[in-house]
């Protein structure tokens, strides 16, 4: 996907191609990335690189000079945009899966929260929040979580993690939780 990564006084500059029915555009700050899975949208207002629609079938991303820091945002921004791309044309999964020891876990979608009964014996509903368009399922023991958007994905997976989360005990005996064990890239979202 990236073609070329060029070096000036001013700065660096990449261009990501796009390819496979991709199409970008580009309204202000905001980028819209389209493809055969559906629609990514991020904000860059707040991150220092400029990010243009180039040539046709071209993202041109530049840094604005060339210190350590603005370096740093012109690859975090390459990066977003990378995974844009590659999230629209094949998409994201995380696999997680379900340990207990003593009480079982019962784990269940309930619109856009993921409901995790009797963690512990506990008679309280533990949840964690669906992020943006991300899709979970649950086939036993694991948790797939499936989507165009790597932010939204990661964000989804963390969330459920922590609402398992065990304070004031030692981690080290008390496995019980839902855990990441496998993440990348699928080619069926």
């Amino acid at each position: 996907m990236v073609t070329s990564t060029k070096s000036s006084a001013k700065g660096q500059s990449r261009e990501i191609k796009l390819q496979g029915g991709v199409t970008a555009s580009l309204d202000r700050y905001n980028l819209t990335v389209s493809g055969p899975l559906g629609t990514a949208t991020k904000d860059f207002s707040s991150i220092r690189a400029t990010v243009s629609n180039g040539s046709t079938g071209t993202i041109r991303i530049e840094s604005f000079g060339t210190r350590k820091k603005d370096l740093a945002t012109f690859g975090t921004a390459s990066s977003i945009v990378a995974n844009m791309v590659t999230g629209v044309t094949l998409g994201y999964t995380y696999k997680m899966k379900v340990a207990f020891a003593h009480f079982p876990v019962t784990v269940t979608v309930k619109g856009d929260n993921v409901k995790i009964e009797n963690f512990y014996g506990e008679r309280v509903t533990r949840s964690g929040r669906i992020v943006g368009d991300s899709k979970v399922s649950v086939n036993g023991d694991d948790l797939i979580i499936t989507g165009i958007d790597k932010e939204h994905v990661g964000q989804t997976a963390a969330n459920i993690e922590q609402a398992t989360r065990v304070k004031k005990k030692d981690q080290r005996v008390f496995l019980d939780g839902i855990y990441l064990y496998e993440k990348g890239i699928s080619q069926n979202v």
